[in-house]
């Protein structure tokens, strides 16, 4: 039996991955955001922002590792959880909605279009037929420091 209490199976272990898909993001000279996709603590997916390489603004991560997920388990990701380092947007905050999702586990808010907390709260909204338990702040420092990097970096060039 797994003792999931055990620090490889902690949020903060399943979240480093998320945080190695953001680093290849910024490799990839996208907005460094990295999720992964993880069921009977086992990583199914993983994938970053890949906006500018396939030149379609909805190719967030969370997008991203969903899809494949549901290539894996099917329709539905029942007693899968999403680890990303940045707040879902309301785009992705409603696939994971749609997805049934067990789990959002996230690092950053996003202050500005944020959908599981900071702006919004869509997978609180008890009017809809799923509502995942989400944990935020999660490495939310390694997170955040990425992104302010990454766009230091843009805007000094």
């Amino acid at each position: 039996m797994i003792d999931i209490s055990d620090e490889k199976y902690s949020h903060e272990y399943w979240m480093k991955f998320a945080l190695a898909e953001a680093k290849k993001a910024v490799e990839a000279d996208e907005i460094p955001i990295g999720a992964v996709i993880v069921k009977n603590n086992e990583l199914i997916a993983r994938d970053h922002n890949r906006t500018q390489q396939l030149n379609l603004g909805t190719a967030h991560a969370e997008k991203l590792v969903i899809e494949t997920a549901q290539e894996k388990v099917g329709k539905y990701l029942y007693g899968c959880k999403l680890y990303i380092t940045l707040e879902p947007c309301s785009m992705c905050a409603g696939m994971i909605i749609l997805s049934r999702l067990d789990a959002v586990i996230f690092g950053a808010f996003d202050k500005k279009s944020g959908a599981c907390g900071s702006v919004y709260n869509i997978p609180a909204d008890k009017r809809l037929n799923h509502n995942p338990e989400i944990i935020s702040g999660i490495m939310a420092k390694e997170s955040s420091q990425l992104l302010k990097e990454f766009f230091k970096t843009k805007r000094e060039n």
